[in-house]
């Protein structure tokens, strides 16, 4: 069969194929690295100036002259960034003889051989869905951690084309942080499943490829000193984002004096007490997950490693590459969040069961807390995800562990106290199976964001909050968030910050002014902050003695003997 083609479409192929040699574009090594991927999602970047933009562009332009009739698109956020980015670019850089047309209102380029590409925006969340029923051969994102990952799963659904021999692909550019970083994060750097994904299951890791580029990588800024005098005088945070594309620090994190090597410790190097008060904080979920920490409330002077001390807290700074290491006496009473428990569709009834079956003592680490630890990349600090490990425990582990724990208080999330038909509410649901086991039932937690995020903060800052290496999930969570852009107190809402949440009802709602305020701790823990010794006649003296000031307005008490 012989296909008759129009003088036009003779003459347009023709155009086409003498004026692809006019592009003038030289890739970068970098960029040449980016363009010859063969996977399915591309990201390239992660610092400033490696020439982002520019590659993400020319890929869109690439891949309309390989394919005619195919379809391209191009997106920033916000229509001034896409004017000032990709849209200048393209007016700059592109002969005006490669292209037929320009629409000026539609954004919309065609090249002669019938192909297009498209400059979008999505301000709002729901801007996606004016691309709902397009076939695109190529999406580039540019700045990619400023969308969600519910803009991108809709985009891949889009990411097709009927054009026979073409490979439908994705791409972004961008820098560390904001709103996506997370999500980005995990898709393209931990390679794992994002937080919030649909279908965690069908993430193939071999479908995502990162192309690291740094300002070094662009021969042009490299050169330029006047460039990289500006980054290098940048705040150590974003210095380390911007030049060294390090996405474990990044501009808006909201946590960014979490350190690995300081604030988590590994469960067995602690000497855990049975007498130290503990208590559960939880964020109820069932089609999002339920997150659930238990803490400690560690007596002063005791031993803990990673504990900031009086002179650690003064001199030691994480922006100077400077570490605690070993056990020192804290001079603070400083909170162990150690155990995690996170889990999906999860009624609350078994919920509350599998929380008391994990609430037990253990002479060094519970088989529930082991099962729960998750691997870690080599040198990295990386756990695994929830959703690998939050669910095993041996059946056998209370036996193995020992007698239950005794738990002060359980504080739940205040959407769980809700009647929401004419049944229990999730709370009493729950506190009847923790009542029938002798744990308390929950009470609402303190949900005041602002002075929760601020508390965590100043905790970690003064080496009063020690995470165990089990709590994996929290671990990966706390340094994703990121400062809200219309409230800067408060923390952006995501997808997975359920386990964030959790501990922050934790620490909040047991600690509702600052530590070194008036002592409004229960009865119980006081008592415990001031009996330290582990000789049962000292422990009892100094157990009395705790109790006699309590009830005397704290004033001292001498226990020794007065002759008449």
């Amino acid at each position: 069969m012989v296909t008759i083609r129009s003088g036009f479409e003779r003459w347009a192929e023709d155009e086409t194929r003498a004026r692809r040699i006019e592009l003038g574009y030289q890739p970068f090594a970098k960029q040449q690295q980016f363009h010859a991927s063969p996977a399915k999602y591309r990201l390239f970047g992660g610092a400033a100036g490696p020439g982002k933009s520019k590659a993400l562009l020319m890929e869109a332009v690439l891949q309309a002259h390989e394919h005619a009739g195919a379809n391209t698109l191009l997106l920033r956020r916000t229509f001034p960034e896409l004017e000032q980015s990709l849209l200048l670019y393209f007016r700059r850089d592109i002969p005006r003889e490669l292209y037929q047309s320009f629409h000026e209102s539609k954004h919309l380029v065609t090249w002669w051989n019938g192909s297009t590409t498209r400059f979008g925006y999505c301000l709002s969340e729901s801007d996606v869905y004016q691309y709902q029923g397009a076939e695109l051969l190529f999406i580039g994102i540019d700045e990619l951690t400023l969308f969600t990952l519910r803009q991108w799963q809709f985009l891949t659904s889009r990411n097709r084309c009927p054009v026979p021999g073409a490979f439908p692909s994705m791409a972004g550019a961008t820098n560390p942080g904001n709103i996506g970083h997370a999500w980005v994060k995990s898709l393209w750097i931990d390679k794992r499943p994002a937080p919030g994904m649909e279908d965690p299951a069908a993430y193939d890791p071999a479908d995502y490829d990162f192309i690291p580029a740094r300002v070094s990588d662009n021969p042009i800024y490299a050169a330029d000193e006047q460039y990289l005098k500006t980054l290098r005088a940048l705040p150590s945070h974003l210095k380390r984002a911007f030049l060294d594309g390090d996405w474990e620090v990044f501009a808006g994190q909201y946590f960014d004096r979490f350190d690995f090597t300081r604030h988590v410790a590994r469960a067995e190097e602690i000497d855990w007490k049975p007498w130290w008060p503990r208590w559960i904080s939880m964020d109820w979920g069932f089609e999002h997950p339920a997150a659930v920490y238990w803490h400690a409330a560690v007596p002063r002077g005791a031993a803990t490693p990673g504990c900031a001390t009086q002179s650690d807290a003064a001199i030691s700074d994480p922006d100077k590459g400077e570490e605690r290491t070993g056990k020192s006496a804290c001079a603070t009473n400083p909170v162990v969040t150690y155990r995690e428990y996170v889990t999906h569709r999860t009624p609350p009834r078994e919920l509350a069961r599998e929380i008391v079956r994990r609430s037990v003592h253990s002479a060094r680490h519970s088989e529930a807390d082991r099962s729960a630890t998750g691997d870690r990349a080599a040198g990295t600090a990386v756990p695994c995800p929830y959703g690998t490990h939050s669910g095993a425990m041996d059946d056998n582990a209370e036996n193995a562990s020992g007698a239950r724990e005794r738990i002060d208080a359980i504080y739940l999330s205040p959407d769980a106290f809700a009647r929401r038909t004419d049944e229990a509410s999730i709370a009493e649901q729950m506190g009847d199976v923790f009542a029938a086991a002798g744990l308390p039932r929950p009470v609402p937690a303190d949900d005041d964001r602002i002075g929760g995020w601020m508390l965590m903060y100043q905790m970690l800052d003064g080496g009063e909050w020690l995470l165990t290496e089990n709590c994996a999930e929290l671990i990966r969570t706390l340094p994703n968030l990121v400062r809200d852009a219309a409230r800067v107190e408060d923390v952006e809402k995501m997808d997975g910050d359920d386990a964030a949440d959790a501990a922050r009802y934790g620490l909040k709602s047991r600690y509702g002014v600052r530590r070194d305020a008036p002592d409004h701790r229960p009865l119980a823990e006081r008592l415990a902050a001031r009996v330290l010794s582990d000789d049962p006649t000292i422990r009892a003296i100094q157990a009395r003695k705790a109790m006699v000031e309590e009830t005397r307005g704290a004033h001292p008490v001498s226990f020794l003997r007065r002759r008449r």
